[in-house]
């Protein structure tokens, strides 16, 4: 197993972290807690020390469950990471109640890697001034957190504002080589390189968007190298970057563990030609966009109830990844009255569009492809 050395805090973390927010289920949805018992089991033999969870993970199961698993193990041979479920935080003194019931779920009398779950920028403010971040900060100076930081969901002014506000110990950020302008992304990597902040990555294969491409998009990667899955590519990517410590994988089956363990149990950085390769490839998923809609909401409010901007990510995420189970999850599963199959071609839409898109008849391509997966 890979290793990556935290100077700041003088530890060291498996570069491959389990994420347990994706265990396999049952039919009633609960945690098949025998498989995922043995895929926890066989990624601690392996090697790996980290494992993340969090408040809400499977419906509040997570913690417990893992907690359980884990006992079974010398506490000082792993680091438990989990959450503070800031918007369930109303006042100051549910970050402490939340925080004491997580130590009952986890069995544990502290935690490694606490973190201020999914801040943007009015979440962190709110936290800020409500008192919690004092708060947590005093829980780690009683030594019931080791090591505080947060998790990331906004743009790079947020990011920086949350970054500078005082010394964290680590944070973590959704990252990977398809959006390096979203989010923190590659601004946000280089201010944690300033600030000397090391980086905790979650979606790396953006929610599995990146373990399958389109037939000839994949060959290209084989065409490189055939002996590695097409996930790997994306897990090599942001753990070939220095500041990363932990790449995060929410593994839901046996091949994925096995799969993760074989790409960090001998772990390659990417070759120069590797990454000439990914450039290539995110340049042709993206030109494979099916139309430039930016998600501004400008056509927004449609007299019919047809949600535009969703219809539109759908089909131009199909378009770019051509992951048919997804597309039709996400279509299948909107409101029956927003998909774009309810366009009345009333036209309102159109002349508030900044890009000039013809959606009316973009619609309609949406409706036939989607509609038919």
């Amino acid at each position: 197993m890979e290793y990556r050395q935290i100077d700041k805090l003088g530890i060291k973390t498996s570069l491959l972290g389990f994420g347990c927010m994706r265990f396999p289920t049952t039919a009633d949805g609960k945690i098949d807690e025998a498989r995922a018992e043995q895929m926890l089991d066989e990624a601690y033999a392996a090697g790996i020390n980290y494992f993340d969870t969090a408040w809400p993970y499977h419906n509040g199961e997570s913690e417990p469950f893992v907690g359980k698993v884990m006992k079974k193990y010398d506490r000082r041979s792993f680091f438990f990471a989990t959450k503070l479920p800031c918007w369930d935080v109303k006042v100051r003194e549910d970050a402490t109640r939340i925080f004491n019931e997580q130590l009952k779920h986890l069995q544990t009398d502290y935690v490694d890697f606490y973190l201020l779950h999914a801040l943007n920028r009015d979440r962190f403010r709110e936290m800020r001034d409500m008192g919690v971040v004092d708060d947590v900060i005093e829980l780690q100076r009683q030594g019931k957190i080791k090591y505080l930081g947060f998790s990331f969901h906004d743009g790079y002014e947020a990011f920086e504002e949350i970054a500078t506000y005082r010394d964290w110990d680590f944070c973590q950020i959704q990252y990977n080589y398809m959006d390096t302008e979203e989010q923190a992304g590659d601004k946000g990597y280089a201010l944690c390189e300033k600030l000397n902040l090391p980086i905790i990555i979650m979606e790396p294969i953006k929610g599995g968007a990146l373990a399958s491409f389109a037939d000839d998009i994949n060959e290209k990667f084989k065409a490189v190298r055939p002996d590695k899955s097409i996930a790997s590519w994306a897990l090599r990517w942001v753990a070939s970057k220095p500041m990363v410590k932990v790449v995060l994988s929410g593994m839901s089956t046996e091949e994925q563990v096995k799969d993760n363990l074989e790409t960090f149990g001998n772990f390659e950085p990417l070759t120069n030609l590797e990454l000439q390769t990914v450039t290539e490839i995110v340049k042709e998923v993206k030109s494979r966009i099916n139309n430039g809609c930016t998600g501004c909401r400008y056509c927004m409010p449609c007299p019919f109830g047809v949600n535009i901007p969703r219809n539109f990510s759908i089909w131009n995420h199909f378009g770019m990844y051509h992951n048919v189970g997804g597309a039709r999850w996400n279509y299948q599963n909107m409101k029956a009255e927003e998909r774009a199959d309810q366009c009345k071609e009333c036209g309102a839409c159109e002349p508030q569009c900044p890009q000039k898109l013809p959606i009316r008849e973009h619609l309609k391509l949406v409706s036939a492809e989607l509609g038919n997966l």
